[in-house]
């Protein structure tokens, strides 16, 4: 993970100190508070008392919907002669939400009434023809799609010429041209006029079911919030209401598909708010239709049957759990493709057999751990195609520059954001040089990095329990009203251990003068050995009341964090374990080819081992992973041209030596002349007989003897022929410490000195100077 910053950080405007202090005296809060309401443009006492106190009055009126009263009048006609009506939903949570709230109010009026969720790998989004087909059969006269509808003009077209009627109820981003269809309730239709056009398609359900009913149905909130809150829809108007008023109803829920699904879950129903929801909750939901038919989760939100809804909702933990494997194993395969892309712009990443229900959720990851636009593809050999997502960040319009290639698809469709796309396997090299030029051209003029928001920068000592209250009036948090990041700069870890299942997630606690903060950092669990480094860090999250065991605390949520200094971590030991070799996506280097042989298969496969023993070697070396030093290099230019370009990684210290050269030292002149006057009485000394007795006799240590004998042929003061050693009596007088042999061992010595044998502090600075290192700001 490096620590090279890939996130932008931007700090909101600052406001009149004059008006903050007005509106904190008026409203009897904190001006931290009335900070994130004018960040919001709730810049008056009233707008800020209406925004945290939603009632009624939010909720419009559905027959502002244009094509509302006509659909209305549709379905009430269907229901009271008996037709059979089908609802036409969606594979995701907004979409088998919207498909819940339709059929069970459809149900509770008497109509007949049945649903059908497409599979994303049959008949795939939206209206499809062979499915349309099928309903014909079971005598469905009126179709009713929730979700979905807008952009269906072929299937829809096909079902009403064989007498079948369509209202689409959607709130997708709208084609040039509408479908032909008995009526289309969306917010944004171009006839229409509804006050709101942000609502998502279990909004638009729920409006549909008011005007059905003649009255606001309280009892269905639950299932809009959770569609509305899965959806990444815009939390302002009417949305906040739906999730203000839907989460008081999750609360005091009697709905048994859901009780069954907090259950299997272990979710309480005390901890319920948007965040719950929209990570705890909403993921399951969204599971089984990346793997499988959705179905089953219409049934567990409108079921009776007690013991059903326990099955269902095992199921879907099931296939969440089968989700996070999925992705984990592309994310890692997809990860070791990256060394093969590290100087692109874009990444796009691509192989057989990737699960296509879950490649949008590794795009994300990787943009996350990389800054980068990402499309991640499926490779289907007998089709010769491509299939996946791609995800992307502010700077870079994802759909736009595709659509700028649209003839490089067979299929293609998206926003600025995010995107999905089918295209042969020929053109994936074509697509990405494309995408590289765009973003190219774009960074030259711009800062390509994902941007952060951050609403305040803050000490540590100014958080509260009672500041984060106050925060809370602003719930619930979501698209267009998120929690608030605040930044907390130049702070010092003081503990750091990594958490969770593989030890993936971060708990951390730093500290300020006076002042420490708990944080806990989701995905961040590689970065626990870093941050027990000595280097000062900065930090964005968001602030949170931590309980436990009765006990309550602030926490910061860790979005992102930049260390202030290189990151050297100091693994010194004096003998090399397996465990030494656990650590994953780094890259391992040995100095010493004995070493490399002996110990490089220990090596993790999700990491890999190289041999660097000479200086150009070292001087090619790229790497864009961590680093693990293992060994100690023979000099200080191998190391100083190893790390040169590598910078923005961890750099991991074993610096392990097996030949502890340091602690021997170098020979004294006595052990020269001592090994010369005996070599001057004895010939014809073999070596691999008597070498071992030789050391023992002159009391030298056997790597001694090897150096001094080493040191004697360079000289030219002995001769090695057939394994024997001789003298050379007529040889120049020469000084050993000439040699090579000698400068090369007292280089070794001071390498060990400093790499081996140093203060943590002195290890530092040295490995700075060598790679002159710039702290990263």
């Amino acid at each position: 993970m490096s620590f090279k910053q890939k996130k932008k950080w931007i700090i909101t405007s600052e406001f009149d100190q004059d008006k903050i202090d007005l509106l904190s005296k008026e409203l009897n809060v904190s001006p931290l508070f009335v900070k994130l309401c004018l960040n919001r443009g709730l810049d008056t006492k009233e707008a800020i008392e209406h925004f945290i106190n939603p009632d009624e009055s939010w909720f419009h009126d559905p027959f502002l919907f244009y094509d509302m009263e006509k659909a209305i009048e549709r379905i009430t006609s269907a229901i009271e002669t008996g037709e059979k009506i089908t609802i036409y939903g969606d594979y995701d949570a907004d979409g088998v939400t919207s498909t819940a709230i339709l059929y069970e109010t459809i149900e509770a009026m008497g109509g007949n009434v049945e649903y059908f969720i497409p599979n994303r790998f049959v008949e795939g989004y939206g209206p499809n023809i062979e499915a349309f087909d099928k309903f014909l059969t079971n005598d469905t006269s009126l179709i009713i799609t929730v979700d979905n509808g807008v952009a269906g003009h072929d299937a829809i077209h096909y079902i009403q010429d064989k007498g079948v009627d369509v209202i689409v109820t959607d709130h997708h981003e709208l084609p040039g041209t509408l479908p032909d269809a008995y009526a289309i309730i969306h917010p944004n239709h171009p006839n229409g006029n509804y006050p709101f056009k942000d609502l998502s398609g279990a909004g638009v359900a729920l409006k549909v079911a008011t005007a059905l009913l003649g009255a606001f149905p309280a009892e269905l909130l639950d299932l809009a919030a959770i569609g509305t809150i899965a959806d990444l829809v815009s939390l302002k108007d009417e949305n906040r209401a739906i999730v203000n008023f839907g989460l008081k109803v999750i609360r005091q829920t009697q709905r048994i598909g859901i009780l069954s699904l907090f259950d299997a879950l272990s979710v309480s129903l005390k901890e319920i708010d948007e965040t719950t929801i929209g990570f705890k909750i909403a993921p399951p939901i969204n599971a089984i239709g990346r793997i499988e038919n959705a179905s089953p989760v219409v049934e567990l939100l409108t079921t009776f049957d007690e013991e059903r809804a326990s099955e269902i909702a095992v199921l879907l933990e099931s296939k969440n759990k089968e989700r996070k494997i999925l992705v984990s194993d592309i994310f890692t395969e997809a990860m070791a493709q990256l060394a093969e892309q590290e100087n692109a712009y874009v990444n796009i990443l691509s192989k057989e057999n990737w699960h296509p229900g879950v490649l949008g959720i590794v795009a994300s990851k990787i943009i996350n751990e990389t800054g980068k636009p990402t499309i991640i593809l499926n490779i289907d050999s007998e089709t010769g195609e491509a299939k996946g997502s791609g995800r992307s960040i502010k700077a870079f319009n994802l759909f736009e520059h595709c659509n700028d290639v649209r003839g490089l698809f067979k299929h293609f469709g998206g926003h600025h954001m995010a995107a999905g796309m089918t295209l042969p396997v020929e053109n994936i090299s074509v697509l990405h040089e494309a995408l590289n030029e765009a973003a190219k051209t774009i960074q030259e003029t711009t800062d390509f990095f994902e941007e952060i928001e951050i609403e305040e920068e803050c000490e540590i000592a100014d958080i509260s329990l009672e500041a984060i209250k106050e925060i809370d009036f602003l719930k619930p948090f979501g698209t267009d009203n998120p929690r608030p990041a605040f930044l907390f700069e130049n702070v010092h870890p003081v503990e750091s251990r990594a958490i969770g299942v593989d030890h993936a997630h971060l708990k951390l606690k730093v500290s300020q003068p006076n002042a420490q903060l708990d944080i806990i950092a989701f995905n961040y669990g590689e970065k626990a050995e870093a941050l027990k480094s000595d280097s000062s860090i900065s930090v964005v999250g968001t602030l949170e009341i931590n309980e436990w065991n009765g006990n309550k605390k602030p926490q910061l949520q860790l979005m992102d964090l930049q260390f202030q200094d290189a990151v050297i971590i100091d693994k010194r030991t004096s003998e090399l374990k397996k465990s030494d070799f656990s650590i994953k996506h780094a890259t391992y280097i040995f100095f010493n080819q004995k070493n490399y042989s002996k110990y490089s298969k220990y090596v993790t496969k999700e990491s890999q081992a190289t041999l660097i023993d000479n200086i150009k070697d070292a001087e090619n070396f790229k790497v864009n992973t961590p680093s693990v030093l293992v060994d100690c290099p023979d000099s200080f230019d191998l190391l100083k041209n190893t790390l040169q370009g590598n910078e923005e990684y961890e750099l991991y210290c074993i610096f392990y030596a097996d030949e502890n050269n340091y602690l021997l030292g170098m020979p004294s002149r006595e052990h020269f002349t001592k090994l010369y006057k005996f070599l001057a009485k004895h010939k014809n000394i073999d070596l691999k007989e008597k070498g071992s007795l030789l050391a023992k006799y002159l009391n030298f240590d056997k790597s001694i003897l090897k150096f001094i004998i080493r040191v004697f042929l360079e000289a030219g003061f002995v001769t090695i022929e057939g394994g024997l050693l001789n003298i050379n009596v007529e040889v120049k007088k020469m000084d050993v410490a000439e040699t090579q042999v000698y400068k090369q061992r007292k280089e070794k010595i001071e390498v060990e000195e400093m790499l081996v044998y140093s203060s943590f502090n002195e290890l530092t600075k040295l490995l700075k100077s060598l790679n002159q290192i710039k702290v990263e700001q």
